[in-house]
C-alpha cells in the first residue's frame, strides 16, 4: 500500500461542481502490547479530509470523515476509498450528509471499500438527507477479502419530515454492495422518485429507508438481534454469516437508535471486541 502521503491542497470548483476525493489506507502495526491499526495512506483532493486518529480502545483506529462544505449541490462529486490492509478501522462521520436542491444536474457520491482476509471495517456514519428537489447517484460497495470482518449501515432520508418537507421533484439511485472474494453477497439497488415513493413495494410512503449488515452472525446473534429490534419498523435477515437489517420508517433518530443499539449488542459476538461507540456521536 505504500507509506503515507502528503495531503494535496484544496482545489477551486469547477464550472459542473466541486469533484472532492479522498483516499485512506490502514494497516496493523505490530506494538508492545496490542498491534496498532495505523493510517499508513492518504490523499485528499478538494473538501474532503480526516483529521488524527484516535484510539479510544487499544489498538482499533478510530477516524472521523469531515466535509467542511457541510452540503452537496448538483454537479458536485464525493468518492471515498478505504483500504484496510490489515487490523481493525472504525469510520464514521460528525453530521449527515446533505444534498440540496438541484437546478438540473445530479450529484454522485461513490464509496468504495475493501477489506483483507483478516482485518475488520466499521462503517458507521450519519445519515444522508436530500432536500425537496435534490437529485442524487450513489454507491457503497464493499470488498471482503477471506474472513474479513464488516460492520456496516446505509441511512437515507427523503426531504425533512420533521419541517413536513417531501422530496419534490427529487430523484435518487441509490445502490449498495456487498462482495466477498469477488462474488456478490448483497446486492440492493433502490430508485426514488415522485410517481414511486408511495407504492407499497417501495417505500410506502415513508422517508426515511436504511440497510445495516454485519457479518460472521449465527443463529444465535440473530435470536440476539431479534430481541434487540422488537420494534415496527425494522426487519432482519441472515443469508449464512451475514447478518442484514432493514428499516423503513419516518424517523432517522429512530433508525440511528436501532442500527447503534443492534451493533452495541452483536459486537461482543461478530467482532470480537465490547461496544465502544465514538465520542461524537455524544455530542
Amino acid at each position: 500500500m505504500g507509506g503515507l502521503r502528503p495531503m494535496n491542497s484544496v482545489i477551486a470548483p469547477t464550472a459542473s461542481g466541486w469533484h472532492a476525493e479522498l483516499e485512506l489506507g490502514f494497516e496493523a502495526r505490530p506494538g508492545a502490547g496490542e498491534a496498532r491499526t495505523a493510517l499508513v495512506h492518504r490523499r485528499r483532493r478538494g473538501p474532503l479530509s480526516v483529521q488524527r486518529v484516535l484510539y479510544p480502545e487499544g489498538g482499533v483506529a478510530h477516524v472521523y470523515l469531515l466535509h467542511p462544505p457541510g452540503g452537496v449541490v448538483g454537479g458536485d462529486r464525493l468518492d471515498v476509498h478505504v483500504e484496510v490492509a490489515g487490523g481493525h478501522a472504525l469510520l464514521t462521520t460528525p453530521g449527515a450528509t446533505k444534498f440540496y436542491r438541484s437546478a438540473g444536474q445530479y450529484a454522485h457520491q461513490n464509496q468504495h471499500l475493501r477489506v483483507a482476509a483478516g482485518a475488520v471495517l466499521e462503517w458507521l456514519p450519519q445519515e444522508t438527507i436530500l432536500f425537496a428537489d435534490a437529485l442524487l447517484r450513489a454507491k457503497t460497495r464493499i470488498d471482503l477479502a477471506g474472513d474479513a470482518r464488516i460492520a456496516a449501515w446505509d441511512i437515507q432520508c427523503f426531504g425533512r419530515p420533521t419541517n413536513s418537507e417531501t422530496l419534490g421533484r427529487g430523484r435518487a439511485d441509490l445502490a449498495f454492495e456487498l462482495w466477498r472474494d469477488g462474488a456478490p453477497v448483497l446486492l440492493e439497488r433502490l430508485r426514488v422518485q415522485p410517481d414511486t415513493l408511495n407504492r407499497k413495494a417501495l417505500l410506502a410512503g415513508a422517508p426515511v429507508t436504511g440497510v445495516c449488515v454485519l457479518s460472521h452472525a449465527d443463529a444465535a446473534a440473530e435470536a440476539l438481534a431479534r430481541e434487540t429490534l422488537n420494534a415496527d419498523g425494522f426487519g432482519l435477515t441472515r443469508i449464512d454469516d451475514l447478518l442484514i437489517c432493514r428499516y423503513l420508517g419516518a424517523s432517522t433518530e429512530f433508525a440511528q437508535r436501532g442500527f447503534r443499539a443492534l451493533w452495541r449488542t452483536l459486537r461482543p459476538l461478530t467482532i470480537g471486541r465490547a461496544p465502544s461507540p465514538p465520542r461524537i456521536w455524544s455530542t
